[in-house]
């Protein structure tokens, strides 16, 4: 059997075409004489038979003779077989001996080059190479370098040669953006964030409507990279930016927690290209998240349209499965049942089976038939260990959800007694003895997975939470917060809690400030429930009242705002 081409072509090129081979002579009649043929399929027959180094010097040889590029092609295939690196090498110089303009044969002494990590001869190649091409095609040369070089085993001097290499491509107005693009990727393999960032500000700074710095910057975005985030809204300002970039960009910010951003940036997205369809889908969930039910499902439902003129089929397939789940939700929380049931049916997803029947087991619970919702979650196949345990968290949802706490909590207790370092299983079994009203074996399991995961934000929340919701041991309880906030800065629901602890702490400005800033960022009921608290303490009656009404529509059955409302005796 061949082996596989050495050189792989990158999978989404820059360039409409890939770079000819201009050094190969025309098509012409075979050169090859009944001996010469005897020689090649002997070196078929050598390289299928385990003897490839037979295989490659017969090939080689008939190569010479002949000089058709497609033998040297063969010999240097065979040679790889042999995992000599100094064969390959020799075979495919001989190639380039006989044709020393064929830009195939240089990409493949390249690549033969780094994997030898011969890092040091790949300079001039390389430059020949660029030289070579023709202006157009070097943005997909570029590309092919960034995945080539990537593969070598010494990123710090795989850096260094490809920038020694690029030293011309970077003076060219037309390559500077994207060979200093290329230059930073390398040096962001090479483990220099801050060499990779001063790339993309020069690539852009060379060319503002390149988007290889915007992609760079893209993953360079952190905390402690504060000028990356401004390559990127820099390089979305300006005319015909790719939607792809903003497609990540909204991204990026999702997975910061960021959503009002995320959201504003996909609601660009989507009006100035609407014909795209996976915006839709993303903009749809953090509509549905933030409780624009109306616009979440407008959202959906024109995802579901587009679908169709998605290329990638699995791509296709999730974000169905995404869609029909969320309109599903929305059709449930309007306690319209039988329209979630019709969306959950269009799922033919395998592997989305658990997630499907759970959401149609939580619809019978909601309808009074919680016995019949069980039986459905533990029907569920099991291909996976994770699907066990999906299946197990399911069943505990539909007892919580029904208020059936202490059923709920023994189910994880003994799920925990036999797996006692899962994180996911002590949280949920915490969460739910707060609900029993047993704060010691709360704060037990929530020090117990602080004690396992330390940088579990939601650990250090919960705890703090719950001290700042029965008045106690508040100065704890606001370290504890702070200590969540550290490690997730923009969740809103920590800033919520945050908020309350200085409430309960009698520092009403700051409470204030924080839960609005909490409230903006996420309208959610419970939080909603609180800043309307402060506000109602200081004095702000009417805006309090406000804020309640809007909660209300929000999630009107959450619990924390029916609480609030019915302590201070408000009537809506």
């Amino acid at each position: 059997m061949s082996p596989a081409p050495i050189v792989e072509p990158p999978s989404a090129p820059v360039a409409a075409n890939p770079p000819k081979d201009e050094g190969a002579p025309d098509a012409r009649p075979s050169a090859l004489t009944g001996e010469l043929f005897f020689d090649v399929l002997v070196g078929e027959m050598s390289a299928r038979s385990g003897s490839p180094a037979e295989g490659a010097a017969l090939m080689l040889e008939a190569a010479r003779r002949t000089r058709d590029p497609k033998l040297y092609q063969r010999a240097v295939e065979f040679a790889w077989q042999t995992r000599s690196g100094d064969a390959t090498l020799a075979a495919v110089r001989a190639w380039k001996q006989a044709y020393p303009d064929s830009r195939e044969a240089r990409l493949l002494e390249l690549r033969i080059l780094i994997e030898m990590n011969r890092l040091s001869a790949t300079v001039e190649p390389l430059r020949a190479e660029l030289a070579a091409a023709p202006v157009v095609e070097h943005p997909f040369l570029l590309t092919l370098i960034a995945r080539t070089f990537a593969r070598a085993a010494d990123k710090k001097v795989a850096a260094q040669v490809v920038e020694s290499a690029l030293v011309d491509e970077i003076k060219k107005p037309s390559t500077a953006g994207l060979a200093w693009a290329t230059i930073g990727r390398m040096r962001l393999l090479a483990g220099d964030a801050s060499g990779a960032m001063d790339a993309a500000l020069k690539g852009q700074a060379a060319d503002p409507k390149s988007d290889g710095p915007a992609m760079l910057a893209l993953d360079l975005i952190e905390p402690g990279q504060p000028l990356a985030e401004p390559i990127v809204t820099r390089y979305l300002a300006t005319p015909n930016a790719q939607p792809e970039i903003r497609m990540a960009y909204a991204r990026v910010l999702v997975e910061g927690r960021r959503f009002e951003e995320a959201a504003a940036q996909l609601t660009k997205l989507t009006t100035e290209r609407p014909d795209l369809p996976e915006p839709w889908v993303l903009l749809g969930s953090l509509q549905a998240q933030a409780r624009q039910d109306t616009a979440a499902e407008a959202s959906l439902k024109r995802y579901v349209d587009l679908a169709n003129g998605q290329a990638d089929a699995d791509d296709r397939k999730r974000g169905l499965t995404q869609a029909y789940l969320l309109l599903a939700q929305l059709s449930e929380r309007r306690k319209n049942y039988a329209a979630a049931e019709d969306w959950l049916a269009k799922i033919d997803s395998s592997e989305d089976l658990v997630g499907a029947q759970a959401r149609r087991a939580s619809l019978l619970a909601r309808q009074g038939k919680l016995q019949q919702a069980r039986e459905l979650v533990r029907s569920l196949p099991e291909t996976s260990p994770d699907d066990k345990k999906q299946k197990f968290l399911a069943e505990v949802q539909l007892l919580r959800d029904a208020k059936q706490y202490q059923q709920a909590y023994d189910m994880l207790a003994k799920a925990s007694a036999a797996a006692p370092d899962d994180g996911d299983l002590l949280y949920d079994q915490a969460m739910l003895a707060e609900k029993l009203n047993r704060m010691d074996d709360m704060e037990r399991l929530l020090r117990r997975l602080i004690e396992l995961k330390p940088d579990n934000q939601n650990a250090y929340n919960a705890l703090g939470y719950s001290f700042a919701d029965r008045k106690v041991r508040l100065h704890e309880a606001r370290e504890l917060i702070r200590k969540a906030v550290q490690l997730a800065p923009d969740d809103p629901f920590i800033a919520d809690s945050l908020g309350w602890v200085e409430y309960r702490l009698g520092n009403m400005d700051e409470a204030s400030r924080i839960l609005e800033a909490a409230y903006k960022k996420r309208p959610d009921a419970e939080i909603g429930a609180h800043l309307g608290e402060v506000l109602w303490a200081i004095g702000n009656r009417d805006r309090a009242v406000a804020i309640w009404k809007e909660a209300s529509l929000a999630d009107a059955d959450n619990e924390t705002l029916q609480e609030t409302l019915k302590r201070l005796r408000v009537k809506l």
